[in-house]
């Protein structure tokens, strides 16, 4: 699986909420992660992801190619997205 991202976007993430897109990727290594179902945005299709690096993030990206997912936009999980990928909400 390939990622790809806006730089300026990873910039501003980053100094927003304290994730690299390189970073926030990681969440793809996760085999409890969730995964939205897809839904429309900007005019693109966009899925959300929960997953556990360190701690829970939430990711939200799109599909690029077969095999290349655009990370758009990474932070912390809320107490709620945590609380549904630990299955207790």
């Amino acid at each position: 699986m390939n990622f790809e991202w806006d730089d300026k976007n990873n910039k501003i993430n980053i100094q927003k909420h304290g994730y690299s897109f390189k970073k926030a990727a990681k969440v793809f290594l996760d085999e409890n992660r969730i995964e939205s179902d897809y839904y429309q945005e900007n005019g693109e299709w966009r899925f959300d992801v929960i997953g556990k690096i360190k701690e829970i993030v939430f990711v939200v990206c799109t599909d690029r190619k077969e095999d290349t997912i655009r990370i758009i936009s990474a932070r912390k999980a809320t107490k709620r997205e945590e609380e549904t990928y630990y299955g207790d909400y």
